[in-house]
C-alpha cells in the first residue's frame, strides 16, 4: 500500500512538473507570437486578395487550402529548420532576421511605390479571366501559400529569437504552438473578413427588423473601406516591423549608431510630455522613426530586386523577369 502511495506521489509530481512546463510553453508562445505581430498583420492584409474574383462559395476553400499550406510551412519545413539552426548555428538567426526584415522592407516600400507610380501588372494577370475557374484557383492558391511561406519564414524566426533559451523540446513545442496559434488566428480572421459582406448582404436582404437591416447595409458599405484600411495597416507595420528587425539585427553585429540615434530621439521625445504620456510618446516615435528608416531600406532595395535578384531568379527558373518581385 505504502509503494502505490508513493508511486502516486512520483505520478503527482510528474504531472505538476508537466503541468508547469505546459503553462511555460503557452506563456512563451504568447510573448513570441507578439513579438511578431507586425508579420502577422501583413499575412492578414495580403491574404484577401487571393479570393478576389471567385463566387463566394468557393471563398472559403480556397482560405482552408491556403490554411493547409501554411500549416505545412510552418510546421514540416520551418520548425525542423528554425530547430536546426537554434542548435547547430544559432549565430545565423540575426542575419537571417535582417534578410527577412529587409524582404519586409521592401515589400511595403514597393506597395507605396506602386500607388505613386502605379505599373502594368504582369502578363499571365491579364488573362486569367478567360482561363479554367479551378486552375486559376490552383494557381490563387498555390501562389499564396509562397506568398505565406516568406512571411511564416520571418514569424517564426522572429519567434524563434524572443523564446527563451531551454531544451530542444521546450523550444519545438513552443514554436509549434506559436505556429498554430498565428495560423489559426490569422486565417479565422481572413475568413471572418471575407465573408462579412456576404453576412451583412443576408442581413440587409431577410433581417426581420430595421436594425438588422441597418447593421447589414452598414457592414456592406463598410467592407470596401475596411480592407483598404487593412491593407495601409499591413503596409505600415511591415515597415515598422522590417526596419526595427534590421536596426536592432545591426546592434547585435555591432552596428548600433542607427538604433542609438533612434533610441535617442525617442528618449528625447518623452522628455517633452507629462510622465504619464511618456512611453505612449516613446513607443510611438521610435515605431515611427523604424517604420521611415524601414521605407528609406525598402525604397533602395526595390531597384536591386527588380534591376538585379528578379531578372537572376527568373534566369534560374528558365523565366523572363516580370519586373516584380512581389506577389
Amino acid at each position: 500500500m505504502s509503494g502505490l502511495l508513493a508511486l502516486l506521489d512520483d505520478v503527482a509530481g510528474i504531472a505538476k512538473v508537466a503541468a508547469a512546463s505546459v503553462d511555460d510553453v503557452v506563456t512563451q508562445a504568447a510573448k513570441a507570437g507578439a513579438k511578431a505581430a507586425g508579420a502577422v498583420i501583413d499575412d492578414a492584409a495580403v491574404t484577401p486578395k487571393y479570393v478576389q474574383g471567385f463566387a463566394a462559395s468557393r471563398e472559403l476553400p480556397i482560405i482552408w487550402k491556403i490554411t493547409k499550406g501554411s500549416f505545412k510551412n510552418k510546421l514540416l519545413y520551418l520548425l525542423p529548420a528554425g530547430m536546426l539552426l537554434s542548435s547547430f548555428a544559432p549565430w545565423m538567426i540575426a542575419p537571417l532576421l535582417m534578410l527577412g526584415g529587409g524582404y519586409l522592407c521592401f515589400e511595403g516600400a514597393e506597395k507605396i511605390w506602386q500607388m505613386i507610380v502605379p505599373h502594368a501588372p504582369p502578363p499571365e494577370a491579364q488573362t486569367q479571366k478567360s482561363g479554367d475557374s479551378a486552375y486559376l484557383e490552383e494557381q490563387k492558391a498555390a501562389g499564396a501559400i509562397k506568398t505565406d511561406f516568406i512571411l511564416s519564414a520571418e514569424i517564426m524566426t522572429i519567434a524563434l529569437a524572443a523564446i527563451p533559451p531551454s531544451n530542444i523540446w521546450m523550444e519545438a513545442a513552443t514554436l509549434a504552438i506559436v505556429a498554430i496559434g498565428i495560423t489559426v488566428v490569422v486565417y479565422g480572421s481572413v475568413a471572418l473578413i471575407v465573408k462579412a459582406d456576404d453576412v451583412g448582404l443576408l442581413m440587409c436582404r431577410k433581417g426581420r427588423f430595421g436594425v438588422t437591416r441597418g447593421v447589414g447595409r452598414a457592414i456592406v458599405r463598410a467592407m470596401p473601406g475596411f480592407l483598404v484600411l487593412l491593407t495601409n495597416i499591413g503596409t505600415a507595420a511591415m515597415l515598422w516591423v522590417g526596419g526595427s528587425i534590421v536596426i536592432h539585427g545591426a546592434e547585435v553585429l555591432g552596428f548600433g549608431a542607427m538604433g542609438h540615434y533612434i533610441q535617442g530621439l525617442s528618449e528625447g521625445a518623452r522628455d517633452l510630455v507629462p510622465a504619464q504620456f511618456q512611453d505612449a510618446v516613446g513607443w510611438t516615435v521610435k515605431a515611427a522613426l523604424d517604420g521611415v528608416f524601414g521605407l528609406a531600406l525598402g525604397l533602395v532595395l526595390i531597384p536591386v530586386v527588380v534591376k538585379v535578384i528578379a531578372p537572376v531568379w527568373g534566369a534560374l527558373r528558365g523565366q523572363k523577369g516580370s519586373g516584380t518581385a512581389s506577389q
